[in-house]
């Protein structure tokens, strides 16, 4: 894949809200990855900022407000069906609210250590352990639906 003049069709975020040793996960109920464990995360809106749209859609999914968010990795995912997509992934150290199910999400606490990566979508488990260990990253993947065909993950220390 030459990512060199690579557009995005969409841009979206994620956030992982981490606190205690544990990492906080939803399992998606519709849209793209309906059925996975993941971050709280969508598409960004019109006008809108990868780091607003992130908390916006924490508290749209699961009821709370990430706090000391972070920007963490850059995802570029491109589709065999044609479909692309520009993810920004963030770091909350905390939140506020109470943890809610909504008809987009169910929330769940993990131990850092026991991350359901076999629930998850198959990069995850090449940059999350990554992000949460504090370092940061830029990915480039290609899938064929669900099924990863190539990967390129670049990883920094913290700064």
């Amino acid at each position: 894949m030459d990512w060199t003049n690579w557009q995005p069709r969409e841009r979206a975020n994620l956030c992982f809200i981490v606190k205690d040793g544990r990492v906080l996960l939803i399992r998606k109920k519709r849209g793209l990855g309906a059925g996975k464990m993941n971050g709280p995360g969508g598409k960004l809106e019109p006008g809108e900022t990868a780091h607003d749209s992130a908390v916006r859609e924490v508290r749209e999914e699961i009821g709370v407000t990430p706090l000391h968010v972070e920007e963490r990795g850059v995802l570029h995912f491109q589709f065999t069906d044609g479909y692309s997509l520009h993810c920004v992934v963030f770091v909350a150290r905390d939140f506020t609210g109470e943890l809610i199910e909504t008809d987009e999400a169910t929330p769940f606490w993990f131990p850092i250590e026991a991350v359901p990566y076999d629930e998850m979508w198959e990069d995850d488990r090449h940059w999350l352990p990554e992000v949460l260990a504090g370092n940061s990253f830029t990915g480039w993947f290609v899938f064929d639906g669900e099924l990863m065909l190539e990967k390129r993950v670049e990883i920094f220390p913290p700064r």
